[in-house]
């Protein structure tokens, strides 16, 4: 027996994912719908490669009675109207936004990671999928922290425009195509030029200075991986389509060399250890980019503290960062709690 599942956001970057991860990993499925907003009611989306279209049904009319999952890539707005109704119809919620990450009555799930957590969907019905800077983040610093438990951690991100959705991804290469034609550039998605260009902002700015981006990954990591780990992000968009980089400073309780971090990571669930000193040895977002692991390369000691290790770490954030993850996310609720046949 398979599961009656609802891909909420349908006609999105991370919707469509979805639907192709799900087909690609013969997710148990029994009836699966698209949905969307009532501007993409009709519009027809292909089930994966499996041949098999799918019209987008309307989401203010869906009724959500019968069905298992859901999972929500519609963003905060609608989510925080529809995700309620759902998870109030029986069908559990799985959301792609940030409006339940710190909720504590739902779990904030990365399965290589907390697994356990999960059970804690029967509170609201809901479980919620992490940032994506985060998710690949922490399932890098898992083992680590299982084998020497970590203290602190500094985080730089190099974020692709992917995460920005549609609109950042079409800036990019607008911008581009403007500059080798000479055309005017217009910062539309972004504060400033994307294109040839970093901006070290990623949504609103906070109080004490950082932005919402850096904060979620602080809140987020502690919440999934120890609330004990001490820890500064610095979020950074670049001109990249797909895959988010990230340079990580660990400092850890007990002693730790990079030759036992390689061992370590070299076995953890959901991460390649590519990690050859010279040239090239060493993955980059464009290799990472359709692949479900989230890659580990640069392992070395950091001599300037006690215990201290410096990694570099890629994964494709529409993937392992959003839509892989919720499916997992899926596939770990039916192991464990939804189990049929």
């Amino acid at each position: 027996m398979g599961y009656r599942v609802v891909v909420v956001g349908a006609t999105g970057n991370v919707g469509r994912e979805m639907l192709a991860i799900l087909a690609e990993r013969e997710f148990p499925i029994d009836e699966i719908a698209a949905v969307a907003s009532s501007r993409s009611q009709g519009t027809e989306i292909e089930f994966g490669d499996t041949g098999k279209m799918l019209k987008c049904k309307n989401l203010e009319h869906f009724d959500f009675t019968g069905w298992d999952i859901a999972l929500f890539a519609a963003g905060s707005g609608p989510t925080k109207e529809y995700a309620p109704k759902a998870a109030a119809a029986g069908c559990v919620v799985i959301d792609n936004s940030s409006l339940f990450r710190m909720d504590p009555d739902v779990p904030l799930i990365v399965p290589e990671v907390n697994p356990d957590a999960i059970e804690g969907y029967k509170n609201k019905n809901i479980i919620a999928n992490p940032n994506c800077s985060t998710a690949q983040l922490v399932v890098a610093l898992k083992p680590l922290h299982d084998a020497a438990k970590i203290k602190r951690v500094v985080v730089s991100t190099y974020q692709s425009v992917s995460g920005a959705g549609k609109d950042g991804m079409d800036e990019l290469f607008e911008q581009s195509r403007a500059i080798f034609v000479n055309d005017p550039v217009e910062p539309r998605k972004f504060t400033k030029q994307i294109a040839f260009n970093v901006i070290p902002h990623i949504d609103v700015f906070m109080d004490d200075g950082s932005t919402k981006e850096e904060w979620k990954m602080v809140v987020e990591t502690k919440k999934i991986l120890d609330p004990k780990v001490k820890m500064a992000a610095t979020c950074v968009r670049v001109p990249v389509f797909v895959g988010h980089s990230e340079s990580i400073n660990i400092e850890f309780e007990n002693e730790i060399s990079a030759k036992q971090a390689q061992n370590i990571l070299r076995e953890a669930p959901g991460v390649m250890l590519v990690d050859k000193r010279e040239d090239g040895g060493y993955v980059t977002p464009i290799e990472c980019a359709g692949d479900y692991a989230t890659f580990v390369s640069r392992v070395r000691e950091d001599p300037t503290v006690d215990n201290g290790l410096q990694i570099w770490c890629v994964s494709d954030n529409l993937r392992k960062g959003a839509a892989l993850n919720a499916v997992q996310i899926a596939e770990l609720l039916g192991r464990t709690q939804l189990k049929k046949g």
